[in-house]
């Protein structure tokens, strides 16, 4: 036998879209920096696009999601890709298991997304440890998970709704594809699936620490059938513990980066912008984006704007003339990196969980301005549990008013309200970094994860 030189040997496979891909990949260096020997598969058309071969400690390799020219666009619906992603992607795993199970180094562990399940069945095939790794907060897992098993009745027709371990939501607090009945069946079936095959999970990890969503971890613990880790907050080293070696941001991002901008940020006083970013998918309509637009010009603070290329048709015209010095649009940016630089005092945000826990991770205040899937639950917990921020008002028209904009990002910046939001947000930064560092909550959990796979 072949003396591991490695603690065990673990294969992670995230659901292919850039919000899923990051917070997996830290976590598989977090695991490296535990002794594991930690394998990252990425779709082969991610692989042609970015060409990786080798992130920090981690190792690459690839399976199909059946769209291996043109990733997800290559599909002609949302369904039609979920179903090349669970046929190839099958079918290529068992191959990647069995390639490593005739090596030095075969996979003693499978670390699948949620939005994965067939990644389960594959694993248990072999007689493999599964892991489901859930990338949203512990509330919206939660939500879903009474949906799934019918403790949730849909559609909700009388608000508020309690589920324990979580405040009392109204309809607008609840993930999207709930609160709009019949919006996205896909997806919404597809958020629901993580729970359709779990409790063959040996176990469940939450990207989130314990004291950020108490009350709900304990609760979720009790129903489901394996031990409910959190791992998170998955972000780089860098900005909490720095205890992983060379970890100073995400590697892999599907977007171009436009880092050279970022140095606007070190000519403006500290506190003094205001950072918009909407994520990887959220589309505004192109009365939304002029509101946006009009609103951070009249607000006088300095704006940073992110809009990728695929919206920057919708910039109301002349607007980047107008705004001379007092803004900047950049195309896509390390957004850690802006939310460390001390000239950031604001992040208007549509709240998609890894813009949320970044902006907790690094102490910066928030307005929220949701747009779908679990946005709108994270926005409820920002302004009403953590209090670091506020969320904007929609009018009757589904748009958000130049003048309620201004009003959120003044609120935040200079009002009384925002000073507390200040003092809130350095709190869950203190409390994110105490999570990961040495005998902190999450780095507990990890090791009781690590030890139980070393033990195989």
């Amino acid at each position: 036998m072949v003396k591991k030189d490695y603690r065990a040997h673990v294969l992670a496979v995230p659901y292919p879209s850039q919000g899923h891909i990051n917070p997996m990949l830290q976590f598989s260096k977090r695991l490296a920096s535990k002794g594991l020997k930690a394998t990252f598969a990425t779709t082969l058309f991610i692989s042609h696009t970015m060409k990786p071969e080798l992130l920090g400690s981690v190792q690459i390799e690839t399976i199909s999601d059946g769209c291996d020219e043109g990733g997800f666009f290559e599909a002609q619906s949302i369904e039609d890709y979920l179903t090349r992603l669970k046929a190839a992607g099958s079918k290529t795993l068992s191959e990647l298991i069995m390639k490593y199970k005739s090596s030095a180094h075969p996979i003693d562990c499978v670390i699948y997304d949620g939005l994965c399940p067939w990644a389960l069945d594959v694993t248990k095939q072999f007689g493999l440890v599964a892991a489901v790794f859930f990338t949203q907060a512990c509330s919206v897992d939660c939500i879903y998970y009474y949906a799934h098993h019918g403790l949730l009745r849909l559609p909700v027709t009388s608000p508020p709704v309690s589920i324990p371990g979580l405040p009392l939501l109204e309809l607008r607090d609840m993930p999207s594809f709930i609160y709009v009945a019949g919006s996205y069946p896909a997806y919404f079936e597809l958020v629901l699936s993580q729970f359709s095959n779990a409790d063959k999970a040996d176990f469940f990890l939450i990207n989130t620490f314990y004291k950020l969503e108490q009350e709900v971890v304990e609760s979720m613990s009790k129903v489901v059938v394996s031990p409910l880790l959190t791992i998170g907050p998955t972000i780089p080293s860098k900005y909490l513990d720095k205890r992983v070696e060379n970890d100073n941001d995400y590697d892999l991002n599907l977007f171009k980066l436009d880092s050279t901008r970022t140095n606007w940020l070190s000519t403006k006083p500290p506190g003094s912008v205001v950072y918009v970013s909407f994520g990887s998918m959220a589309n505004l309509t192109i009365e939304q984006m002029e509101e946006l637009a009009y609103a951070l010009k009249q607000s006088n603070f300095y704006f940073f704007w992110v809009v990728r290329s695929s919206e920057e048709s919708k910039i109301p015209n002349n607007f980047v003339q107008e705004i001379g010095e007092r803004g900047l649009i950049a195309n896509w940016v390390p957004q850690t990196e802006v939310l460390a630089n001390e000239a950031v005092g604001c992040f208007f945000t549509h709240c998609g969980w890894n813009s949320t826990i970044e902006a907790l991770c690094l102490g910066v205040p928030m307005v929220a301005m949701p747009q779908w899937t679990d946005q709108t639950t994270d926005a409820k917990f920002v302004e009403d549990v953590w209090k670091v921020g506020v969320r904007v008002k929609v009018d009757e028209n589904g748009i958000v008013k130049r003048e309620e904009i201004e009003r959120c990002i003044r609120e935040v910046m200079v009002g009384d309200k925002g000073k507390l939001m200040k003092e809130n947000a350095k709190k869950w930064k203190e409390l994110a970094t105490e999570a990961v560092s040495e005998g902190g909550s999450s780095d507990k959990d990890i090791d009781q994860f690590v030890s139980k796979l070393a033990t195989i």
